[in-house]
């Protein structure tokens, strides 16, 4: 067939399509492989090793991120010894890693954390010189943390091929080497548009967002999802509530139009759900002032006013206002009321500009 790859991993008759990563058809048919360096948002990168897997008739390992899959290819993923190359792997890494994750705030979240768990690195072999990096928070949403970064270019790599905007880089060399900035600028003197795609990508607690620190790990919060309202795109959003308040918001990979990734807006934009001055219910103006009603009741006062006015002055005496904050589908339906039930053109959109 066509387009059709068949391929054995561990064991498993696999079929999978033309031009997929070793990876990919090891996701698809649930056979887990760890990655670090690792993000579907992107494309691969194949820095970290911890996805190496043994090929029938290769000369040594090969990266699954990165390898793509061919006719009648027999792949291993979990044997003895790939077991014992990632648990050096990640021994390396945690020998220039502080030892924090009690007050961490990625525990629970934290890639580099489950697999030391997974693997059993408890006291890593490894001993020689730590990075001692002052932590970064000269602005109000990003925290960052190279103490515990791991070198996995995934903040730089997001930045540049999702955002398109390129903030980071490696800077230095060697020992030296770590994601940065331009001549080590701060975060608000660099086209940064505090996005937090580099927080959502980041496996470690490495960079992090300082609206939510201190507010509640894991584990302690309850994820509600819902579609974010700034725009009509409809990206989809988890709410991160704890105590019946939002800490936090994420965006679940490979879902709705955004697909993991959100605005700036859309990440840091949710203080105002417990705003005391935010309406909570419809408001209708009497002779008082303004009282609150249902819904029920407000959308009656409201078809009851354009009724009348439509009675008295014609069509062309009401005008319809839409929003960018609703969908296209949405917007379509307001105009179409507009013209074929009241009968007039005059709709104006927020967003035309």
């Amino acid at each position: 067939m066509a387009g059709v790859v068949r391929l054995t991993i561990d064991g498993r008759e696999i079929v999978t399509a033309e031009g997929n990563t070793i990876l990919q058809a090891a996701k698809e048919n649930g056979i887990r492989i760890p990655t670090l360096c690792y993000d579907e948002r992107m494309e691969p990168y194949g820095a970290c090793r911890i996805c190496l897997v043994e090929v029938e008739g290769a000369r040594g390992l090969l990266p699954s991120c990165a390898t793509r899959v061919t006719e009648g290819m027999v792949v291993r993923t979990d044997t003895e010894q790939l077991r014992r190359i990632r648990r050096t792997i990640l021994e390396l890494l945690l020998s220039d890693h502080p030892n924090d994750c009690m007050i961490c705030d990625s525990t629970g979240n934290c890639e580099l954390q489950d697999l030391a768990y997974e693997y059993g690195v408890r006291d890593p072999r490894f001993e020689g010189e730590r990075h001692t990096y002052k932590v970064l928070t000269e602005n109000p949403f990003i925290e960052r943390d190279y103490n515990k970064c791991i070198l996995c270019g995934r903040c730089i790599r997001i930045c540049r091929e999702v955002q398109g905007v390129g903030v980071y880089d490696f800077v230095n060399r060697g020992f030296e080497a770590v994601p940065g900035t331009p001549y080590d600028r701060p975060l608000p003197e660099t086209p940064c548009e505090f996005c937090g795609q580099c927080v959502s990508t980041c496996p470690t607690g490495a960079i992090v967002s300082i609206p939510s620190k201190g507010k509640g790990r894991a584990w302690q919060v309850r994820k509600v999802r819902t579609t974010c309202t700034y725009c009509g795109c409809g990206c989809q959003i988890d709410l991160h509530v704890k105590d019946g308040r939002v800490v936090e918001v994420s965006s679940p990979l490979m879902v709705g139009p955004g697909q993991g990734n959100l605005c700036a807006k859309g990440r840091y934009g949710y203080e105002f759900i417990h705003s005391p001055d935010r309406l909570t219910s419809p408001l209708v103006k009497g002779e008082e002032g303004f009282v609150e009603v249902s819904w029920d009741k407000a959308l009656d006062e409201v078809a009851s006013r354009i009724r009348r006015a439509v009675e008295e002055h014609g069509p062309d005496s009401v005008a319809f206002l839409c929003s960018a904050r609703c969908t296209n589908e949405e917007n379509y339906l307001l105009q179409k009321m507009a013209r074929a039930v009241v009968g007039t053109n005059n709709v104006d959109h927020c967003a035309r500009l």
